[in-house]
């Protein structure tokens, strides 16, 4: 999720819920410049991965592959999927036509081998999820002993921040409606306490390294003077980030 949220609802009954076919230019013109995007999510993910020369990295839930570019540009050799095959066709336009880019589900088996990468990055994928168990067994299957999973999620405190009446430690869906460039969005997701978070990612066999409320890039006070004078601090809470190892 990219802009935040306004009046959050808890709706069972959505139509075309996290389509992303529906929006996917919209989406990604928007992001490529945005705040929480492009000053925010990429160069903390960018941070937290440190130097990934040569490392072979699997981009969970691609997009149309900011995430993967900026690894590349490191050293990284991505690899990525995504549900939305317009997003994974963003991706290739984005990567070239020689990107190892496959539309797949997270929810379900992926198309790669045990032990195939270094790392894996889910960003902004998770929180679409009720259940967390399959996808997180399968990204610490195709994940090599010791590789490390690098994850992004909607921040536990801001549907409650939000919506006074929610309650914290229950885990509750909620949707939101967003314009992407005139293309008009409705995205759900699943809010859930951070020991609920944590507690999942020890059950799928990762030990959590980082829990991270990184600050925007510095560029973004002078970019976004009006946004970041909400937030003296330079900080963000809308995500939180996470570096687990796979044990």
């Amino acid at each position: 999720m990219e802009i935040m949220p306004s009046d959050p609802t808890s709706s069972t009954d959505v139509a075309a819920e996290n389509d992303y076919d529906l929006f996917a230019e919209g989406y990604t013109a928007v992001n490529e410049t945005s705040l929480l995007n492009a000053y925010y999510t990429r160069p903390a993910i960018v941070n937290l991965a440190g130097d990934v020369t040569g490392r072979r990295i699997l981009d969970a839930g691609c997009g149309s592959g900011p995430v993967s570019a900026a690894l590349r540009d490191k050293g990284a050799v991505v690899v990525g999927f995504d549900r939305s095959a317009k997003m994974v066709e963003l991706a290739r336009q984005r990567l070239g036509d020689d990107a190892d880019l496959r539309v797949a589900d997270i929810s379900r088996p992926l198309p790669y081998p045990d032990g195939a990468f270094d790392d894996c990055v889910a960003a902004l994928v998770l929180h679409y999820l009720e259940d967390w168990a399959a996808p997180l067994a399968e990204l610490r299957r195709v994940l090599k002993p010791g590789g490390r999973l690098i994850v992004v999620v909607n921040h536990p405190i801001m549907l409650p921040f939000l919506d006074r009446k929610t309650d914290y430690f229950a885990t509750t869906k909620w949707t939101d409606e967003y314009d992407f460039n005139g293309q008009k969005a409705t995205l759900t997701y699943w809010h859930r306490p951070l020991h609920a978070m944590t507690d999942a990612f020890t059950a799928a066999g990762f030990r959590t390294a980082v829990i991270s409320e990184p600050p925007v890039a510095p560029e973004a006070h002078e970019l976004f003077p009006d946004d970041m004078a909400k937030f003296p601090s330079g900080a963000f809470l809308s995500f939180v980030f996470f570096v687990l190892e796979a044990a």
